[in-house]
C-alpha cells in the first residue's frame, strides 16, 4: 500500500542550513543521463556530490537516468563510468561495469538500492505514477500531439507562455474508461495545485518562492510507459534516501514540482542545491554538445585528472583563501555547500595549463614519462619494439625512433621528458617540444644559425671552434656540467650568445629550448658532432659565394674548418692522401675538395693536418 497524502499541499521546506543541521546519514548522487559524453559540467556535479558525502562520512552514489530511450548514444553509459573513475570519483553504490570479453562488458549493481539503470525500475515507477492517479493527484492526458503542437503555436502567437491548457484534467470516470478501452494512447500528468506558492530553501540561493498558477501540469509518464526525469528521480531519490540533490541550475524551475510530489507521497524532501553554470570565455554557458566542453576531450589534449578536478574544484567554490593547489584530502576537509556562490564560474583555460604544469611539475618522472609515452607514440615519432617474451606491455621493453629505426630505452626517454618537464603545460605538448631528439638531422631555416646582428659566416665559424673541443672531450664527460667546463673558455673568448645560439640551433633546430648543454648530454657525443657538421655543412650550402672555390677566390678559413670536420668524420676510411678524393662525400663537398687539393694542397694540409 503506497501512502498518498490526503491533499496536495504547498511545500515549505525548513530553512536548514548545511553543516548546522543534517540528515542522519548524508547521501548524495549522481545520476547522468546517457545521452551524451560525460562533460565538464557533469563532472563539477559528481565532485560537489562526491565530496559532499565524503566530508560527512558518506555515501556517493552513481544512478543512471536512462529513461529517454530515443536519444541514448551509444557508448555513452562506458564512457560516463570510464570518466568517473579516471576522476578517482569512487562510488559507494551503484551500476558496477565489468568486462566479460575484450570488447563487451557487464553492468551489476553494487549496493542494497538497486537496480541503479532507471530502465531496469520501470515497474516500480508505473505502481508510483498508479498511486497518484489513484489519489487523484495525478490524471490520464489524451490530447494527441497535434494538438498540442496547435495549442503551443497559438500560445507563441499570443505571446503566452507555453503550457497545457488541462483540458483532460476534469475528464469523468466514465469518460477515461471508455478512452482507455477503446485503445487511445495517454500520457500521465501531475495535477499541479493552481493557486498557492511553492517555497524551499536552496543551499546556495536561499529562499527561492515559485508561483503555483504557473507551473504547468508536467506528464510523469509517457505514452511508452517510461517515466520523465520528474517522476523517476523524486521516487528514486525518496526510495535511495538520498539526503542531498546537488544538480545544475537548469533544474531550478522543476524543483516546485519535484517538491509537489514529495508532498503527495507525503514524502520528507531532501535538500537542494542548485550549482552555477560553468561560462565559456564568451560568457556563454559551457554545453556538453561543444566538443571542447568534453571531458574525454581533456583528456586526449594531455590533462591530469588531479588537475582538472582541481580546477573545477574552484569553479564555484571559494575556500576563502588564496590557496589554489588542493589535494584530494585537503578537498574532502574543506568542502561545504555554503562556500558555492550563485554566479556562474568562467572557464579560463590558461588557469588550467598553469594548474595542469603545476601538477606535471612535481609528478615523478617515471610515472610522467608513462604517461607521455602514448603521445610520442601517436605523434609517429617512436614505436615499442614487440617482445616474445613480454606478454604484456613493459615500459622497461625497448622503444625503436621511427625516422631512424635506432633502438632506445625507457631510461633515455626520461631524461628526454626531464628536460621538459618544467615547461610543459600538458602532456600533448611532449611531442612538439621534443621532436628534435627523434630524427636524423633537425630541419630548419639556415639564418636562425645567426645571433642576433652577427653573420652566417661567424655562426659557422664558432661552430667549428666548439667541434674542435667537443672532439676532443671524452664521452663520459658529456654532461651538462662538464661539457659547460669545456666550452667556458670558448664563451669567454667569442662571447656567450655567438658560441651558445648556433650550437642550440644546430642542435635542436628551433629558437626555444633547453640548454644546448642539456640536449647534448641527452644525444650523446656522436650525434652532437653529426649534427654541428650538418649545421656547418648547412650554411655553406646556403653561402656559396664566400665558400666557392675558383682561381680569384681562396678558401675562407671557415670553409676549410668545414672540411676539416668532414677530414675527421671520414679519417679512419683514409688509406693514403692519393685516397682521398675517392672517398664518398656530398657532390658539393666533393667538388670542392678536389680544387682544394690541387689549387693548395700544401695549405690544406697545414690548416687541416
Amino acid at each position: 500500500m503506497i501512502s498518498i497524502l490526503d491533499e496536495t499541499k504547498t511545500i515549505v521546506q525548513p530553512n536548514i542550513l548545511i553543516g548546522k543541521l543534517l540528515p542522519q546519514e548524508v547521501r548524495t548522487r549522481f545520476a547522468p543521463s546517457p545521452t551524451g559524453y560525460l562533460h565538464i559540467g557533469s563532472l563539477r556535479t559528481a565532485l560537489y556530490g562526491y565530496l559532499t558525502a565524503k566530508h560527512y562520512s558518506g555515501k556517493f552514489l552513481l544512478r543512471i537516468e536512462d529513461t529517454d530511450m530515443a536519444r541514448i548514444l551509444p557508448g555513452a553509459l562506458e564512457n560516463i563510468l570510464e570518466m568517473l573513475q579516471w576522476a578517482g570519483l569512487d562510488w559507494d553504490e551503484g551500476p558496477a561495469m565489468t568486462k566479460v570479453q575484450s570488447s563487451k562488458f557487464k553492468v551489476q549493481s553494487l549496493g542494497n538500492y538497486g537496480p541503479y539503470i532507471q530502465s531496469e525500475r520501470l515497474d516500480i515507477y508505473k505502481k508510483y505514477a498508479q498511486a497518484l492517479i489513484d489519489a487523484e493527484k495525478a490524471y490520464y492526458c489524451f490530447c494527441a500531439p497535434e494538438r498540442l503542437e496547435k495549442m503551443r503555436a497559438e500560445q507563441n502567437a499570443k505571446k503566452h507562455p507555453t503550457r497545457y491548457d488541462r483540458l483532460c484534467r476534469e475528464l469523468s470516470a466514465k469518460e477515461i474508461e471508455e478512452k482507455i478501452k477503446s485503445g487511445a494512447r495517454y500520457v500521465i500528468r501531475f495535477k499541479t495545485p493552481v493557486t498557492g506558492n511553492t517555497e524551499f530553501n536552496d543551499l546556495i540561493r536561499g529562499t527561492v518562492q515559485f508561483n503555483n498558477s504557473l507551473i504547468d501540469d508536467y506528464i510523469l509518464q509517457k505514452s511508452d510507459g517510461f517515466p520523465t526525469y520528474h517522476l523517476a528521480s523524486v521516487i528514486d531519490d525518496h526510495l535511495m534516501e538520498i539526503s542531498h540533490v546537488i544538480r545544475g541550475e537548469e533544474w531550478l524551475s522543476s524543483a516546485p514540482i519535484h517538491l509537489m510530489l514529495y508532498g503527495a507521497f507525503g514524502w520528507q524532501p531532501p535538500l537542494f542545491a542548485h550549482l552555477p553554470n560553468i561560462l565559456g570565455a564568451d560568457k556563454k554557458k559551457l554545453s556538453k554538445r561543444a566538443g571542447d566542453a568534453a571531458v574525454g576531450q581533456y583528456i586526449e589534449k594531455g590533462y591530469l585528472s588531479e588537475a582538472l578536478i582541481n580546477f573545477i574544484l574552484l569553479l564555484g567554490w571559494n575556500p576563502g583563501t588564496e590557496k589554489e593547489i588542493f589535494t584530494r584530502e585537503e578537498m574532502i576537509k574543506e568542502f561545504t555547500l555554503d562556500k558555492v556562490g550563485k554566479s556562474g564560474a568562467i572557464f579560463d583555460l590558461k588557469k588550467l595549463d598553469w594548474m595542469n604544469g603545476n601538477y606535471i611539475r612535481k609528478m615523478e618522472l617515471e610515472k610522467l614519462t608513462e604517461l607521455c609515452l602514448p603521445y610520442l607514440i601517436k605523434a609517429g615519432m617512436i614505436e615499442e619494439v614487440k617482445s616474445e617474451k613480454l606478454k604484456v606491455k613493459s615500459y622497461s621493453s625497448k622503444f625503436k625512433v621511427k625516422e631512424t629505426g635506432e633502438e632506445i630505452s625507457f631510461d633515455w626517454l626520461k631524461k628526454v621528458v626531464a628536460l621538459e618537464q618544467e615547461r610543459m603545460k600538458k602532456l600533448s605538448d611532449i611531442a612538439e617540444t621534443t621532436k628534435y631528439f627523434f630524427v636524423d638531422i633537425p630541419q630548419y631555416d639556415t639564418a636562425l644559425l645567426k645571433w642576433k646582428k652577427s653573420t652566417l659566416e661567424k655562426a659557422k665559424e664558432n661552430l667549428a671552434e666548439t667541434a674542435k673541443i667537443l672532439e676532443n672531450l671524452p664521452e663520459e664527460k658529456f654532461n651538462k656540467k662538464d661539457l659547460e667546463i669545456a666550452i667556458n673558455s670558448l664563451m669567454e673568448k667569442l662571447g656567450v650568445g655567438d658560441t651558445l645560439w648556433p650550437l642550440r640551433v644546430a642542435l635542436s633546430g628551433v629558437k626555444f629550448s633547453p640548454s644546448p648543454f642539456e640536449i647534448a648530454e641527452v644525444l650523446g657525443k656522436e650525434k652532437v658532432l653529426k649534427r654541428i657538421e650538418a649545421g656547418i655543412e648547412k650554411k655553406c650550402q646556403m653561402t656559396n659565394s664566400k665558400c666557392q672555390i675558383n682561381d680569384k677566390i681562396q678558401p675562407s678559413s671557415s670553409c676549410l674548418l668545414s672540411f676539416k670536420l668532414c677530414f675527421h668524420s671520414f679519417k679512419y676510411f683514409f688509406i693514403s692522401s692519393s685516397d682521398i678524393i675517392a672517398i664518398i662525400l656530398p657532390p658539393l663537398w666533393f667538388n670542392q675538395f678536389s680544387i682544394l687539393l690541387s689549387k693548395c694542397q700544401d695549405l690544406f694540409y697545414k690548416k687541416l693536418i
